[in-house]
């Protein structure tokens, strides 16, 4: 496979990679390109600004949820139809699964795709020590990749006289962005915020290309992209004749986050996705036959979601009425008995979970994870396992414990889900593509062939 392709990564996180990919994805738009991006590691939000940029959604590469030939088929699917792609990286570039291991890094990405990298240093404060950043990251492993460099919060007389020190250690020297809070993406709750958050975003998309277009040599970063190898893709399995379904997904500001290659899978599977909102809308899809609630921040909507009544005894009814239905984290948050907002105030929710779920001051079991199931039950096996990730600042008084959680990395383990019956609902955010049995499975539950 021929395609060229740019890796973005940085020596940390807060370096500046999403702003600046952002902008280089809208000046590649602007230039005639038909681009595509992906985000490596678990992150919801970061696709969902390079999907603001774009208009199509971002995939997701990792290699927790993936092994290398399956992060090779993601990455041909989602790149094929296109001119170029541009991956944004996670974390710092060689930081992987363990305090001391690369091992599923945005280092180990690169390789398994082979894709050129252009490491974004951020320079505040510096000019020659931005250099033995740079240095550093392109010698720490002979194999890293590193083909070209672009400097955050840097002067252009200060580029202008490293640039040649650069192109002597062999790297291009893509160029740089300035200092510019004005263009800079914010965080906020959960240390996230959704583009729809994000004032004039298309506006301050469109003055982050222009002034890109002045400090960055893109004919070079599109040389680089050019210079990329041919992949070879390995063969997908065979996809399993499955029925024809109608699955409700709901997807609006509180229920937002959705790996492309979750509905994708789906969609393969021979299921019609019908979107709704739980803010919005006053029932479930009339002919739905299966039921999706994602993650999402119903926390800061909960007083919006308590006031659609009709929408809650419609999820509710369906549930307990035996539709099919797979929750998780902000989803199985709208099934309890009652959810709190940001400030502790209690509101109505679904009441299928017949507990509260509650705000905490900190990140509770952040992570990867795999999950294996304890018992048969809601589309799982016994012993069958499905990779996933939490990241929640919420608690339930019930997080069930039909599945058995355990990280990568060292010995911690718990047990968390609901799995009974029709319904899959815990914390965890399910990598469909790491084990498709299941999602077959719940897909021929709601055709009523299983």
């Amino acid at each position: 496979m021929h395609s060229p392709r740019i890796l973005l990564a940085a020596p940390s996180s807060g370096s500046g990679k999403t702003t600046i990919t952002c902008g280089i994805l809208k000046a590649l738009k602007d230039r005639g390109r038909r681009v595509v991006s992906f985000k490596c590691g678990p992150d919801y939000i970061d696709p969902m600004f390079q999907q603001a940029v774009l208009g199509i959604p971002s995939g997701t590469l990792d290699l927790f949820f993936c092994d290398p030939n399956l992060l090779q088929r993601l990455y041909a699917r989602g790149a094929n139809d296109a001119d170029c792609a541009v991956i944004e990286g996670v974390m710092g570039y060689y930081d992987g699964l363990g305090a001391a291991s690369d091992e599923a890094s945005t280092y180990a990405v690169a390789k398994a795709l082979k894709a050129p990298v252009v490491l974004i240093v951020n320079a505040r404060g510096q000019s020659v020590s931005a250099l033995a950043t740079l240095d550093g990251f392109l010698h720490f492993k002979p194999d890293s990749g590193i083909r070209g460099v672009i400097f955050n919060q840097m002067s252009k007389p200060v580029f202008e006289a490293i640039a040649p020190e650069v192109r002597r250690r062999g790297v291009v020297p893509i160029g740089y962005l300035e200092k510019a809070d004005d263009l800079v993406i914010e965080s906020r709750h959960l240390g996230l915020v959704t583009p729809d958050a994000v004032r004039d975003l298309d506006a301050r998309l469109g003055r982050l290309a222009a002034r890109l277009g002045e400090t960055l040599d893109f004919d070079a970063l599109e040389a680089l992209m050019n210079a990329a190898e041919d992949l070879a893709v390995p063969d997908a399995p065979e996809t399993p004749e499955m029925p024809k379904t109608r699955i409700a997904v709901a997807c609006d500001e509180a229920f937002c986050f959705l790996y492309r290659d979750n509905l994708a899978l789906l969609n393969r599977l021979g299921a019609k996705l019908l979107f709704f909102s739980p803010l919005h809308d006053k029932t479930v899809p009339e002919d739905a036959q299966g039921l999706i609630l994602p993650g999402g921040y119903p926390e800061l909507f909960a007083l919006q979601l308590a006031e659609n009544t009709s929408m809650r005894e419609s999820v509710r009814a369906a549930v307990t009425g035996g539709m099919p239905t797979l929750a998780e984290c902000g989803g199985f948050l709208y099934l309890h008995r009652a959810l709190s907002d940001m400030d502790g105030r209690f509101y109505p929710m679904c009441g299928v979970i017949d507990a509260k779920a509650y705000r905490t001051e900190k990140l509770s079991r952040f992570g990867y994870v795999t999950l294996t199931a304890e018992h048969d039950g809601a589309f799982f096996r016994a012993g069958e396992a499905i990779k996933a990730h939490e990241f929640h600042y919420f608690e339930s008084e019930a997080c069930g414990g039909d599945f058995l959680a355990e990280k990568p990395k060292g010995r911690r383990s718990w047990k968390c889900i609901h799995a009974d019956g029709n319904l899959l609902a815990g914390f965890p955010h399910l990598f469909y593509e790491s084990n498709p049995k299941p999602i077959e499975r719940f897909l021929r539950a709601c055709a009523k062939e299983d």
